[in-house]
This record gives structure tokens, sequence and C-alpha cells, in this order.
């Protein structure tokens, strides 16, 4: 891995902050000239550290209000099955997140729905339907206490 130094995670903590800034803007915020600025931006993103930019938007105001995370147990620990069921997920647009996970089921799953109908349907001709289910654990969050994208850098 190649090393950065304190002015690149200063870039870094400012375009997680807001990704829309200008170069000008952030040359600015970190007191670098806009040249030097975009050199630097243009290299942390050819290096991996910067993977992309995107707008969060607001889930209620796109009527998928309803979080829930599912544990997903396999009948099956085989590298196809995995693959299978990665593959069908990775398919899926109500799945946010999954992540193969140790311990004592398989995947945790993270999906945004409309409602209670909506992930009834969802885990019904989503989540059962992928291959090598055995068992789901699903649970409704009641409440995001905190939602954040940020790195510590």
């Amino acid at each position: 891995m190649k090393t950065i130094d304190r002015i690149d995670r200063k870039i870094l903590r400012a375009v997680q902050d807001d990704g829309r800034l200008t170069n000008l803007e952030l040359a600015e915020k970190i007191s670098l000239s806009p040249t030097a600025t975009a050199e630097r931006l243009k290299r942390l993103g050819r290096d991996g550290y910067i993977t992309g930019y995107m707008a969060r938007l607001s889930a209620s105001m796109l009527d998928r209000g309803m979080l829930v995370f599912v544990e997903v147990k396999l009948d099956r620990t085989t590298p196809d099955v995995f693959d299978a069921f990665a593959d069908a997920v990775r398919r899926s647009d109500d799945v946010m997140e999954c992540h193969m996970v140790a311990g004592g089921f398989d995947y945790l799953v993270k999906a945004r729905v409309k409602g209670m109908d909506a992930y009834r349907a969802f885990l019904s001709d989503v989540i059962l339907s992928l291959p090598g289910v055995r068992e789901t654990h699903t649970y409704p969050v009641m409440e995001e206490v905190k939602s954040t994208g940020k790195i510590p850098v």
C-alpha cells in the first residue's frame, strides 16, 4: 500500500465531508494551491484511496423508509453455494449491503423496503428464493441512531 501524508489525509477528510467541493474550495480548505490540490486528488483516486462519489438520498422521501437486517444461514457452506448466493444478492435492488460473516450464521443482509408488506414480499421473493437458504432471522430497525459511510482518516 502506498503511503499518504497529513495533507492527503486532510483532502480525504474534506471530500468525505463534502464530495461536491470544487477544486478551488478544496484548495482553500486545505491551504494548498489549486494545481497541487488537483494533482493530489487525482493521485488519491488513481491509487484507490477514493473509490467514487455519490449523493446520499432520503429513504423516506423515496418510499424506502423501512430498514431491515436479515441473518441468513445456508444449508451448505460450499464454494458453489456461496458463489450462487452472492451472485443472486448482487442482482437485488432492495439489498443495500450483504456481508459474509463468521459466527452463528453465514450472511448479514441490509435492505431498504417500503414497509412490512414490501418486506414480506422481499423475504419470500428474494431472500428465501436465493440459492441454498436454509434459515433467516429478521431485525427491523426501529430507529437509526447513526448511519454514516465515513471512514476515520
